[in-house]
């Protein structure tokens, strides 16, 4: 088996189709610049990372199955008055989620769909 094979089962075993992708240009680059291995390790893994977070908001919104996307920027605070744009704004930066606090949306009907389908970035 050649290296270059060996290198897309292991990429493919661990479920890492960016790293996979990036690798020969970031080997390239590793050998024209004598980067350490750790250096050529930390590309290729934060590649990979990058990719996972730019892509894993995407799957969880279509697995929410929300009806339809929206945005905070979207919502119409002077249709919804009872509504206080400050505390949906506040929501908004996800803050709930790093102190591990759950939040309830509640209000008129389509209040609770939108801003729960806005939070989930």
């Amino acid at each position: 088996m050649t290296k270059t094979s060996e290198l897309a089962h292991l990429f493919r075993s661990l479920k890492a189709p960016a790293a996979a992708r990036a690798t020969p240009k970031l080997a390239e680059r590793a050998r024209e610049e004598s980067w350490s291995h750790e250096r050529f390790l930390e590309a290729v893994l934060s590649t990979e990372v990058a990719s996972r977070e730019s892509h894993g908001g995407e799957g969880r919104i279509k697995a929410a199955r929300f009806p339809a996307r929206k945005t905070l920027e979207e919502f119409d605070f002077t249709f919804q008055r009872s509504v206080r744009k400050t505390v949906v704004e506040h929501l908004g930066q996800l803050d709930f989620l790093h102190s591990r606090e759950n939040i309830v949306l509640l209000g008129p009907p389509g209040l609770g769909s939108h801003c729960s389908s806005s939070l989930t970035r």
